[in-house]
Order: structure tokens, then sequence, then C-alpha cells
């Protein structure tokens, strides 16, 4: 296969504070030309779009192409479970959502401590593994949002696990909390190949400080800054497949454009990503990748990482040039959502972000921002 993957978590919306609101016939169009140009990786889950999206997959791929062209993967919400039966519950209906016979592959979504706890408790592997012998799964495996000491403790207890789904960009590598390069290194100690999501941390990387996409362009003009991301991620030997969650048919035709024929990143190209990522770190006040895990179940209906998005933008383009846009902006969620001063503090949202960022604590500076 080739390394890029569709990863359906961002699709397109006919209404942008509705995540439901898939535009299935923009997805076609980006789905026929992800097959046209030789692609055939598809990224679903149980969550993503408030469970819309599995459903548009089957839509705009299942019911449009035979089986045989393209992959699929899903993934169990170790969060929904509550006991062991839940497991085969949500398993068939991802199938009737999906409207598949089975998976090419499946893991154990989003990893960490007390997920894993769960899964120990529930016997989830064994699961995935019975699954797995009846031939409604071909690949098993998990994605992982911790520590990597736990990492290294989940390969040593279930070596079943065929691949690790990883978040690894440019900027995230020598961070203490994702720690990208520690975790990618222990999998390819462990022999399992890595599939790597937030290649362009939620769309971060692909807007980054002028300074810094001047570096790019005096290499490459014609490429785009998520071009390099997307490159550097798929640049290690490990690395089997990169999800993009694609928004549109323009990033879908630049994403494919450039992964057609994927050339890794040579000496000159690093070292300008090196750079790059220097200039990047100083201007993201709050690392939010917009995965929305952290809105399932907000009982204030806050929509977070649209908040945290304002936020940023405000802080890396100052008050002269965005104070007006993000206030608008603002002002119009917080019509449909609720406030950040209206957050609770229950702390849902923290125990579900994968990148453990304080939550409640940033929605208090979105607060002082924005409702003054």
């Amino acid at each position: 296969m080739k390394k890029l993957g569709f990863g359906l978590m961002r699709l397109p919306l006919l209404n942008k504070d509705d995540i439901t609101s898939i535009d299935l016939e923009q997805m076609k169009a980006m789905v026929d030309l992800f097959m046209e140009r030789g692609f055939t990786y598809f990224d679903t889950a149980y969550p993503y779009h408030n469970g819309h999206s599995e459903v548009a997959f089957r839509k705009a791929v299942v019911e449009r192409y035979p089986r045989e062209r393209f992959t699929v993967t899903d993934k169990m919400p170790i969060w929904n479970l509550n006991s062991a039966d839940d497991m085969e519950r949500i398993f068939n209906e991802q199938l009737e959502r999906c409207g598949v016979d089975y998976f090419d592959y499946y893991w154990l979504h989003a990893l960490n401590k007390s997920y894993y706890e769960k899964v120990q408790q529930f016997r989830a592997f064994d699961f995935i593994a019975k699954k797995k012998a009846e031939g409604k799964i071909r690949h098993i495996g998990f994605s992982f949002h911790d520590e990597s000491p736990l990492l290294e403790t989940i390969l040593n207890d279930h070596p079943e696990a065929e691949y690790v789904q990883l978040q690894i960009n440019y900027i995230d590598m020598d961070s203490p909390t994702i720690e990208a390069a520690t975790c990618y290194d222990i999998c390819t100690r462990h022999g399992k190949p890595v599939i790597v999501m937030e290649p362009v941390k939620g769309g971060a990387l692909a807007n980054i400080p002028e300074q810094a996409l001047e570096i790019f362009n005096g290499i490459h003009p014609d490429m785009s800054a998520a071009s390099w991301a997307m490159r550097f991620a798929a640049s290690f030997p490990n690395v089997m497949m990169v999800l993009s969650g694609m928004s549109d048919v323009a990033q879908m035709d630049d994403n494919t454009s450039f992964m057609s024929d994927f050339k890794p990143l040579d000496e000159q190209e690093r070292k300008a990503v090196d750079e790059a990522a220097t200039i990047i770190k100083q201007a993201i006040t709050i690392p939010c990748t917009a995965c929305h895990y952290c809105t399932d179940g907000c009982p204030m209906g806050i929509c977070i990482p649209e908040y945290f998005a304002i936020y940023n933008t405000l802080k890396q383009f100052g008050k002269d040039r965005q104070w007006m846009n993000c206030i608008t902006y603002y002002n119009n969620l917080s019509k449909t959502h609720g406030k950040a001063s209206e957050c609770l503090q229950c702390g849902q949202c923290e125990s579900h972000c994968p990148q453990q960022i304080p939550i409640i604590e940033n929605l208090e500076l979105v607060a002082q921002e924005f409702e003054k």
C-alpha cells in the first residue's frame, strides 16, 4: 500500500458548527480522487463525528466500490465499555454501520493507563484475537496515548498486537507528554510497524508562522507546509502508514500529489524541519489537535477545540491583526455552545484528552480573553 491513509475524523461539513453534518457529496469526490490516485486505506472510529463517520464511510466507499478495492480500519472505544459484553454489541454495530463483513485492521482505541486497566479487566485483547480467528478482523493492534513505560508494558503483555498507532509529528518528537521519538523506538525494537496519527498536529502544521514557512519555501517554494509534516512522518523506516484527516478536495489533492510518489526527506530538508520546529513551538500556546475526544459528554456542550483554536490564533498573530475576527467567531460559537466560563470543572474532558492538556485551566484563559 501507498503510505497515505484517509483519516475520517475531520470530514467536510455542511454546517461548521455541527460535527454530524457531513458533506457527503464532497466526501465522495474526495474518495474518488483518493482511489483514482492509487490509495486504498481508510481509517474510521466509533466516536468520530459523533458516530456518523462510520456511516459516511459506508455511503461514500462501501456502497460505491467493490470490497477488494479498499482497506478499512476501525477501533474499539474502551471508554464506552461497562462490561465485557459491550464489546460484542459495539463490534457488531460497527460492522453494520460500515457495511462490511470484516475489518482489515482493528484495534483498541487510545490506550492510556486507565483504559489499559479496563482492557485487562475485560480481556479486550482476547476479544479482538477471537474476532481475528473468526475472520472478522485481518490484523489487530492498538493506538496509544500515554507515557513510554506503559507502551513497553503493553507490548510485553500482548505480543499478539501486530502494529501500534502513535502520534508522530516534528513538533512532538521530544515532547515530555507525547514522547513520540521514544515510543517509535520502542515499537521498532519490538518489531511492531507504526501507523502515524496527527502528522499535521490537527492542522497546526499546515498554518505555520511566516518565518517558518519561509524556511520551507526557500527549498521547495511549490510545496505546502502540510506536505513537509506528512513527509517527515512518512520518512521513518518503520512507519507503514500516515493518516491525514483531510477536510476538503483541495487538501486531498495536495496530500495525494506528493504522497503518490513518496520521497523521504533528505539531510537538507531534515535540517529545515528542525529550524521550523523551533519557531513553531514558540507560537503554539495550547497544543490542541482538535480531535474532539474532550467534547464527548461535556455537560455544558462547550466546543473546547474551537475555543482553543481561536485563542491560539489571537496569541500567534496578535490583537492588532486578529482581535475582531477572534471575538466575532467566539461570540458566534457561544450562541450555540456553552461559554468557556460555564465549565463545571468536572474533569471528564481532561481524562479523555490524548494530549494531556490542562483543559480546565486553559478554558479559564479563554474566558478571561473573550468574556471581559
